[in-house]
């Protein structure tokens, strides 16, 4: 029996699940972002596909105290809520990032073969 044939969209789907907390977070390693600002940069690297998926996110990330949101007026509309990283969010990157060289680079041994056979 031949294995079932592997569904990329599905796989894609998974790892973007699987990273976008923290690359929100490293998005707000640069300073203050708006969700629509955020959402914009996500969309445009491929993340995410709507709103849908960011806004819930951001607050599940403020509830965890990693985000801190502050509210601006704006000139061109209602005012924004802006979100930044809290000390507990720049340890949780620091660590992501630590921890990601360390999977990425195991992921690579495996997938482009490099592994002891």
């Amino acid at each position: 029996m031949a294995p079932a044939p592997v569904d990329d969209g599905k796989a894609m789907a998974q790892l973007r699940r699987g990273v976008l907390e923290h690359c929100v977070l490293a998005l707000l390693d640069g300073g203050e972002r708006y969700g629509y600002d955020l959402v914009g940069e996500l969309a445009e690297a491929g993340l995410v596909a709507s709103e849908g998926t960011v806004y819930p996110l951001l607050s599940r990330l403020r509830k965890d105290d990693l985000v801190v949101t502050t509210w601006r007026e704006s000139v061109t509309g209602p005012p924004r809520r802006y979100y930044s990283l809290s000390p507990s969010g720049r340890r949780a990157l620091a660590d992501f990032r630590m921890a990601w060289r360390d999977f990425r680079t195991a992921v690579d041994t495996i997938v482009e073969g490099k592994a002891r056979a």
